[in-house]
């Protein structure tokens, strides 16, 4: 018997994800009492808006998102996104991810998710300060032992300095590889043995977007 474990944070009116871009916007095209005049008595509906910025929540970023001819929302394949085996790592505790953390992992065609722990912190400010990264030499390995998409728990899977250099999104998503950011939940998978899936809706121009990322956990 499989069970599903969601790895998704909530999108709710205003929430801040990241420092700096501004939180979303939750409206109604059409409210339940507008629609009454429009629908026999006894049926009524509600038609909800959002206005939000990409990079909200739990999301996925595409080879769009920093290289211009890259493929975009609409031209990853799904099975870049779903349905894949995964591996968790472990590095709670940890600033900054090395390569020596996934030493003895099989990460060949699979979504490795790095569990920090640091999802504990989201929806505070301690979220924005100080957060764990994947370093350089661990995304050049994970590229070239073959990963399909790589995930963390934490704010970015970079480093966040004022000089703005991003080594981890350059080499992942120059290789190809999808990134998840902005996970939680990653503390109830188990190291392997589980199916992943973050599929974002197929929005042509655009190089991330939310997702619901969940795991189908084997037995």
């Amino acid at each position: 018997m499989t069970r599903l474990v969601e790895l998704s944070h909530r999108i709710t009116e205003g929430m801040l994800t990241y420092p700096g871009i501004p939180g979303p916007r939750l409206g109604a095209h059409l409210t339940r009492e507008a629609s009454r005049e429009v629908y026999a008595p006894g049926t009524e509906f509600h038609i909800g808006s959002i206005e939000l910025v990409a990079n909200t929540g739990t999301y996925l970023d595409t080879p769009y998102h920093r290289y211009p001819d890259g493929p975009d929302l609409s031209g990853v394949p799904l099975e870049a996104i779903a349905d894949l085996p995964g591996v968790v790592v472990r590095a709670e505790g940890l600033r900054s991810v090395g390569r020596d953390r996934f030493a003895g992992c099989d990460v060949r065609g699979r979504a490795v998710l790095v569990q920090t722990g640091w999802d504990r912190h989201f929806g505070t400010e301690d979220y924005f300060h100080g957060h764990p990264y994947l370093e350089a030499g661990a995304a050049e390995w994970l590229v070239a032992q073959g990963a399909a998409l790589v995930g963390i728990d934490t704010l970015n899977i970079d480093d966040t300095p004022p000089h703005g250099e991003r080594p981890a999104h350059t080499l992942l998503l120059g290789a190809g590889i999808p990134i998840v950011e902005h996970m939680t939940g990653l503390a109830a998978l188990p190291d392997t043995g589980f199916r992943f899936h973050a599929t974002p809706p197929m929005v042509a121009g655009m190089g991330t977007f939310p997702v619901r990322a969940y795991a189908v956990v084997d037995g």
